[in-house]
């Protein structure tokens, strides 16, 4: 059996192991950054396609990126508008973020902090994680902890009460954007929160 209580599932984390909660928009498989690697693994998931860090406050996302004064201005003015949220910012990525992360362009890094209690409370323990939706490659996102367990037998689930289970995520994955520097920000992928620059 794969579900697991909260203490459980962080000690897991912390001990490299995958773990998967519920978020605000879709449940999250996770892992350790430096251990990005097995999600790729599980999920079949092209090297391409780089992961989310998600993390419980903002302050534990800021050393992972790099860049001027101004443009950090600028990412936290978006970022506190909308954090905690399904808003994903890709960011230029610092010298502390595991190349595991983001295998084939590892000088980029997406980040979000949920909307969701449990998860932020997870990652305060944890520190942030690496994360993605919790399916194989390709398919559509898996909402329900049991389809989670019979599709990834291996890993930690967070055990919910069933009344809990369907009210925490709203099945609507985040938006992105992107920062290019000079060019401003470009969405990458309209979703829950709606975006014009």
């Amino acid at each position: 059996m794969s579900l697991r209580s909260v203490e459980t599932l962080v000690q897991g984390a912390i001990s490299g192991n995958l773990i998967s909660f519920p978020t605000d928009t879709v449940p999250a498989l996770a892992a350790r950054p430096d251990k990005a690697d097995l999600i790729f693994q599980a999920k079949g998931r092209s090297q391409d396609k780089p992961l989310i860090l998600m993390g419980a406050t903002p302050e534990s996302l800021w050393p992972y990126v790099q860049g001027s004064d101004e443009e950090l201005q600028l990412w936290q003015e978006l970022a506190h508008n909308y954090w905690p949220g399904p808003l994903t910012l890709v960011l230029p990525a610092s010298e502390i973020l595991p190349r595991e992360m983001n295998p084939v362009a590892p000088t980029t890094i997406g980040l979000r902090i949920p909307n969701c209690d449990i998860a932020r409370e997870i990652m305060a323990q944890t520190g942030p994680l690496a994360t993605t939706s919790a399916n194989l490659s390709g398919q559509p996102p898996l909402n329900r902890v049991a389809e989670i367990e019979a599709q990834f037998p291996d890993v930690l689930i967070l055990l919910l009460p069933h009344n809990q289970e369907m009210m925490l995520a709203s099945g609507v994955p985040s938006t992105v954007v992107k920062w290019n520097g000079m060019s401003g920000w470009e969405i990458l992928r309209q979703g829950a929160v709606k975006l014009q620059f």
